[in-house]
This record gives C-alpha cells, sequence and structure tokens, in this order.
C-alpha cells in the first residue's frame, strides 16, 4: 500500500467502473449524488480495441438508459439498429419472425461494441462535477456499519461513504466480502464470440439458430459485418479455438448457411464459460449489488446486460428519489425498495433463459416437435407475438422512468 491519501467524502461508492457500474455513475452523478468510482483496470487497458471483442444487444428500453445517462450520443454513430428478429430451429420449416414495423417502426434495440461503450463512460466520466473515479485501483478493507461505509484502497485512499454499490461483475468481490453466496451451476457449454464480414448486408437482422450444441446467434453490425456467438460443448470448445484461421472459418460458415454470401472471421476470436449464477440476497447493510454481481445468465436471448440496466435504471431512481427527500442513501428502507422492485423480474428472466437453453439445446425429436410447433404457434397469433416482440424490446414490466423515455 502506498503513502495515506486524504480521505474523501462522498454519497456512493461504486466497485467496478464497466458497462453497468460506469453508466450508473453517469446518471448519479448527473443527478447531484456525489459518486466515487474505483475500477482494477486501468483506462489505457479498457480503451484498447482488443480488451473485449465482445458486443452487446441494446434493447430499446436500454438504449433509453444509456441517453438517460448522457452515453447516447457518443454510441449512436457506431451502433446498428435491430430492425428484424428471425429465430428457427435447426433446419426445421417453423420459425418465429419479428418485424419492427408491426409495432410502430421503433427498433427493437441496437448492437453495440463493449468496447465503444468503454470509449463512451470514458468521455462522460470527464464531464460530471459530482464524479470522481479512481483507476486503477482496489479494495483493500471494506468496513460497513449502522453510520456508514469506509473503504480503504490499495492506493492508500479511504472512501467514507453513505453506500457501497457492487458492480464488479461475476465474482465481485463486494458480495464476498459481504459474506452473500451463490446459487450457481455450469451449462457445460462455452460461447465463442467474434466478428465476421459477409458478402451481402445483414438489412439489420438479428438471427438466432437453435442447433443441438446451443444457440448460434448472427447480430448486425455496422456496414457487412456481424457479432458471431457461437455456443458449443465445454469440452469441443478448446479444439475450435486451436483451430487455424482457415479451418475455424470452415467450421462457422458451416454453421452460419451462405444466406449473407463468403464469410470471413475479422479480428480475433475470444471463448467464455457459460453458466447461471444468482446472489441469495442482493442488499446487506448499507450494501447493494446489481448487474453479474448479482445475477449470471446464459447469452440465449442477449438480455445480460439489458437486465444489468434494468437494475442501473431502477437503482439510480430510487437514490435519486430518496437524494432529493433529504434521505439516508444506505438507510434500509431505501434499498429494500430496490430489491422489491428488481427480485422478481432477475429471477424470472434467470428462469427464462435457463429453461429456453435446456429446451432448444438437444436433439431430442419429441421436445424439438415440440418446441417447433410453439414457434409456429407464436408466430401465427398477432397479439401474442406482439407481447413477446414489446418484451424483447425491454418494455414490459414495471419500468423505471428512464426506460419509459420519461427524465428522473
Amino acid at each position: 500500500m502506498t503513502d495515506t491519501q486524504p480521505e474523501i467524502q462522498t454519497d456512493v461508492l461504486i466497485v467496478g467502473g464497466g458497462l453497468a457500474g460506469g453508466t450508473l455513475a453517469c446518471i448519479l452523478g448527473d443527478h447531484g449524488v456525489d459518486t466515487v468510482v474505483i475500477d482494477r483496470e486501468a483506462p489505457s487497458t479498457v480503451l484498447d480495441p482488443e480488451y473485449d471483442g465482445r458486443a452487446s444487444a441494446i434493447a430499446l428500453g436500454s438504449q433509453r438508459v444509456l441517453e438517460g445517462a448522457g452515453l447516447w450520443d457518443n454510441l449512436a454513430d457506431d451502433s446498428a439498429a435491430i430492425q428484424d428478429i428471425r429465430v428457427a430451429d435447426g433446419d426445421s420449416l417453423m420459425f418465429l419472425h419479428y418485424d419492427h414495423q408491426d409495432l410502430g417502426g421503433e427498433p427493437f434495440g441496437f448492437m453495440v461494441e463493449n468496447h465503444r461503450h468503454r470509449v463512451s463512460l470514458a468521455k462522460r466520466f470527464k464531464d460530471l462535477e459530482h464524479l470522481e473515479v479512481r483507476a486503477p485501483d482496489r479494495l483493500a478493507t471494506l468496513e460497513r456499519s449502522a453510520d456508514g461505509v469506509m473503504a480503504e484502497l490499495e492506493s492508500g485512499a479511504t472512501v467514507r461513504a453513505r453506500l457501497v454499490i457492487g458492480a464488479d461483475g461475476r465474482g465481485s468481490e463486494v458480495r464476498k466480502r459481504a459474506g452473500i453466496t451463490l446459487t450457481q451451476w455450469s451449462y457445460d457449454q462455452s460461447g465463442i464470440v467474434c466478428t465476421v464480414e459477409h458478402e451481402k448486408p445483414h438489412n439489420n437482422i438479428a438471427h438466432e439458430h437453435f442447433l443441438p450444441a446451443g444457440p448460434f446467434a448472427i447480430l448486425p453490425l455496422m456496414g457487412n459485418q456481424s457479432c458471431i456467438v457461437w455456443t458449443e460443448r465445454s469440452d469441443l470448445a478448446p479444439a475450435m479455438m486451436a483451430l487455424d484461421d482457415e479451418a475455424f472459418g470452415a467450421e462457422l460458415s458451416e454453421r452460419f448457411g451462405d444466406f449473407l454470401g463468403a464469410v470471413t472471421v475479422v479480428g480475433k476470436r475470444w471463448c467464455y464459460p457459460l453458466s447461471l449464477q444468482f446472489a441469495t440476497r442482493t442488499i446487506e447493510q448499507r450494501l447493494v449489488l446489481i448487474a453479474d454481481a448479482a445475477h449470471g445468465m446464459h447469452p440465449i436471448a442477449g438480455q445480460g446486460l439489458n437486465m444489468g440496466l434494468r437494475d442501473v435504471a431502477a437503482l439510480a431512481e430510487v437514490l435519486i428519489d430518496a437524494k432529493r427527500l433529504g434521505l439516508d442513501l444506505g438507510a434500509s428502507t431505501v434499498l429494500e425498495r430496490y430489491e422489491k422492485w428488481r427480485r422478481f423480474d432477475n429471477t424470472l428472466m434467470l428462469a427464462m433463459t435457463d429453461v429456453l437453453n435446456r429446451l432448444f439445446s438437444n436433439n431430442i425429436a419429441p421436445i424439438r416437435v415440440a418446441r417447433d410447433m410453439g414457434l409456429g404457434i407464436v408466430n401465427a397469433i398477432p397479439p401474442l407475438k406482439r407481447l413477446f416482440m414489446r418484451h424483447a424490446m425491454g418494455l414490459v414490466g414495471d419500468l423505471p422512468r428512464l426506460m419509459q423515455g420519461r427524465p428522473l
């Protein structure tokens, strides 16, 4: 630890300055809530285009959160709209097609590269008077009491706050220090992620093909490029990743098909183990967990970051309302409002993604017939289909004001 630095007094300490934690910090700082963010990654690391090769599907409701955080202006020109969604089960004739025109013409959402989201955060951080970002830095100690939170950082700084927010990912140090346990299981699947370039335009259509090993998603990026999220058995994924470019491209093309012409992998490939996990509690004394620190799900419906941004919008609303009323931001009554608001929605989405993955990641004939009939039925019943489409847009449920497009 370095020499002791001056003590920092703040309303909120956020541990983790990534896509969820950073977005929350921007909203709070913009509304007069004094906020300190500590992030273990140096800015030069996270701004490297090869730091994170993933892109995230940002539902329309989540895009409104990014707009409310002052981030969207820096992202709009580099994002690709998702105007249609097509879901197919292998080579079955049954399919599901969502057309954005059926709901008034707004897109279902946007594909945003995680790297560009980080760049937008870095720019926004510099504009906010009530926000201080300390990076790279880590927690050395974290103490919570009835009166507040005190954190000592590895840099030697001390932070005193009314509330600490864990936004530090699936391996959350904040969660571990609070003694909050996890329920979790592995899917014995890995997600292979890469960017491809293709001959023909994607026309802003997102495709999800269900294959026996798991879903294979083709998600539109800028120009004639798409993001691939390829679910493969964990015992086969290392062999796929070890293939040379030509052999890997051949395996990918076999699953991709030729509907967009010749396909070429652009840049690096990444591989991530897939699992489900959720914290048994999301609040403790003067502590709250959000996003991946609280829940992690299968990427089958592209909802991981969207659920995190729902957490962000709900917690921001709860804390900003409390600040205006002069309440203690770390009080149990304030945090309980957040937990009750988000508990059902998060539990439902975790269950839905788990069931969908188990239902579609197999080639058992009776199950395949049943699920194909289900796709056909939903596609043939307009009111039911519109409900599913609004859900894909992130516009179903008890929405925070930001997700409704309303100011805080």
